[in-house]
């Protein structure tokens, strides 16, 4: 299909926005503001303000909702730019601790793998048959091969002098303890979800998690997680897709409001709550957790009569009690 929709200027763009019933109080800070950050990423911030259309199936009776362009009343400009902002801080914050994260889970597989073979990545004979030797239906490839791939394209861009260094000295492997620190949280995932179940279990127990599918899972999701932050996408109540799994009720207290709803799930503040629970165990001592809060605290005031609030984050009642 031919795309028929013509160029606009931030002019047009903003007249567009008025005619949708968008209040702009200041027209030389909202062309600011779509000259710098972009009309298409500030319509996700204004996307929860659109109104619906209620439409019945003559045949069915069936009801089916869809989001128009118009926006509820009292939606002003500033409403976006506040939730935009709000999104912002909310990112950086996670950045922050999946850095931590990543760094510390390549260590924990790096000191584990490498204690029985130095190049044990490069080894599929180190890891689960089963999972290693899973074929991609697409590809063809097995899931150690596909590693091996990617690993390759993360050696030969990396710009580090210490690959330089050891492949120049050394040869072209690099031992784990130093191929770690080309990895990306992707590959950290993958990797640790081809290993063998008692190398799986032992690094899940290091961070009190007794079913090592959970801990995977929760890898995955991280990574997920930190795709999302790093390419500046809208999160604080986005829809997650790669949802973790949980732990059995009672395993872990502060899971238990989430078991069983479907709707807090698929939220992103259960994946916050997973790296507090991991940062908890890396940094005793964090105070990661406390901005998390004071920052949820700070949900800005908006003046839309539609009611959009801190917990379409996906909060539970009683999160404060244990975070």
């Amino acid at each position: 299909m031919d795309y028929q929709r013509p160029w606009k200027s931030f002019e047009e763009q903003l007249v567009i926005l008025k005619s949708r019933g968008m209040v702009v109080n200041d027209d030389d800070a909202a062309l600011t503001y779509l000259e710098r950050v972009g009309y298409y990423r500030l319509s996700a911030y204004w996307y929860p303000f659109r109104k619906f259309n209620i439409e019945q199936n003559a045949t069915t009776g069936a009801m089916t909702y869809t989001r128009s362009d118009e926006l509820a009343e009292n939606t002003q400009f500033v409403d976006a730019i506040r939730l935009y902002l709000f999104d912002k801080k909310l990112r950086l914050l996670v950045m922050d601790a999946l850095e931590r994260i990543e760094v510390a889970v390549r260590v924990d597989i790096a000191y584990l793998l490498g204690q029985r073979d130095a190049f044990a990545y490069k080894n599929i004979n180190e890891f689960h048959p089963s999972f290693a030797g899973k074929i991609n239906r697409h590809t063809n490839k097995t899931a150690f091969d596909s590693w091996q791939t990617k690993y390759a394209g993360l050696l030969n861009r990396s710009k580090e002098d210490f690959v330089s260094h050891y492949r120049q000295k050394y040869g072209p492997d690099l031992p784990i303890w130093v191929a770690v620190e080309i990895w990306d949280f992707g590959a950290v995932s993958q990797l640790f979800a081809m290993m063998k179940v008692a190398d799986k279990q032992k690094i899940a127990e290091k961070y009190g998690v007794s079913d090592f599918q959970v801990f995977e899972s929760w890898l995955r999701a991280l990574n997920y997680l930190r795709n999302i932050t790093a390419h500046h996408s809208r999160l604080w109540n986005r829809n997650i897709i790669d949802q973790p799994k949980l732990p059995a009720l009672g395993r872990l207290d502060w899971c238990d409001g989430f078991i069983g709803k479907n709707d807090l799930i698929a939220k992103p503040f259960l994946l916050l709550a997973i790296v507090n629970h991991f940062l908890k165990i890396i940094c005793p001592a964090t105070q990661w957790n406390n901005r998390v809060a004071a920052h949820i605290d700070s949900f800005p005031e908006l003046h839309s009569d539609k009611q959009i609030k801190a917990s379409d984050m996906g909060l539970v009642e009683d999160w404060k009690a244990w975070w």
